[in-house]
């Protein structure tokens, strides 16, 4: 063989390696992050099972709160029913902003909070929104390493040669940054 054809094979060589490598990692990044975002609705998912225990316990005693209980239970059923990430992510906001409103008002209401299990489902609410806070954020850190891989060059050439595209971080509502308002 000669040698100008021996270097050509081992560019190809090399650059094929390099497209199967970065491919590999964008597939391995992407699969990081689509795992993520499943562990950000394990724990939508287990604040969903939480919130109508906390809603029972309160409704007794709350019967002209309705219109929070009936945005929480609405809400509920728009994350069960959304299809894609966008979706579940929007009725997640909607589901806080209405919880939100609850804990104003069961912090307002004495007789609420001395209520035993009112307190500790108000707890494991609380420590499941921590937990989600955490899983959005790793969702996020997922977002932004597989973003990387498929906007840096020369991998960029890659992801555009097999469709891979950037993947949406996740963002909080407009207004999520107000505290709720309610009024008696």
């Amino acid at each position: 063989m000669k040698r100008s054809t021996i270097i050509i094979v081992a560019v190809i060589v090399v650059v094929l390696g390099y497209i199967g490598v970065s491919y590999n990692g964008m597939v391995s990044a992407s699969a990081v992050a689509d795992a993520q975002w499943a562990q950000v609705e394990t724990q939508y998912q287990r604040r969903l099972d939480l919130i109508p225990n906390l809603v029972n316990a309160v409704k007794g005693v709350m019967k002209q709160e309705q219109s929070i209980f009936t945005a929480l239970a609405d809400a509920r059923t728009r994350y069960a029913g959304a299809k894609t990430s966008d979706e579940k992510a929007k009725a997640a906001n909607d589901i806080e902003s209405a919880y939100a409103r609850l804990l104003v008002v069961v912090e307002n209401y004495p007789q609420l909070r001395s209520a035993e299990n009112v307190l500790a489902l108000q707890a494991q609410i609380e420590g499941t929104e921590n937990r989600i806070s955490v899983e959005r954020g790793r969702f996020n850190d997922a977002v932004r390493s597989y973003n990387l891989r498929v906007a840096r060059f020369p991998g960029s050439l890659v992801a555009r040669l097999f469709g891979f595209g950037p993947k949406a971080y996740f963002q909080s509502a407009a207004g999520a940054d107000a505290a709720p308002s309610v009024q008696f």
